[in-house]
């Protein structure tokens, strides 16, 4: 089987296969892009953050806990997403995980994820958490 074929399989499974697309991408960082500049910074990427927790928020306790997040954090990183390991986690907890991840997607280390960053493996990561 080829790696595409397994790697869309794989990604129709977790319910990723429009993170896979480079329309998609472009589209959601578009919908992020506030000021239209082509890129997002930190501050657009933690005003979508903000209102994506809000929305993920369904009873409105000011936490998120692994139901609420709907697996947009990997097993892998819930430790650095959680780090007073309660399970859940606060806006400010989420906020400094979506700045993690927008500092491991910004490869250039310009402050500012552009079309391709969006693309990379991380890009996609924070995009799932913005989205």
């Amino acid at each position: 089987m080829r790696l595409a074929t397994v790697l869309f399989a794989s990604a129709m499974a977790s319910g990723l296969s429009s993170a896979l697309t480079p329309a998609f991408a472009a589209s959601a960082l578009s919908a992020i892009d506030t000021d239209k500049g082509g890129t997002i910074d930190i501050a657009e990427t933690k005003a979508a953050a903000n209102a994506e927790f809000d929305k993920l928020d369904i009873d409105r306790d000011g936490t998120l806990d692994r139901k609420e997040l709907k697996g947009r954090i990997p097993t892998k990183d819930w430790a650095a997403a959680d780090p007073d390991n309660d399970k859940t986690m606060s806006k400010d907890e989420y906020l400094a995980f979506v700045e993690i991840v927008f500092k491991r997607a910004d490869k250039d280390n310009d402050g500012t994820i552009d079309a391709r960053e969006s693309r990379s493996r991380d890009g996609q990561e924070l995009l799932r958490l913005l989205r």
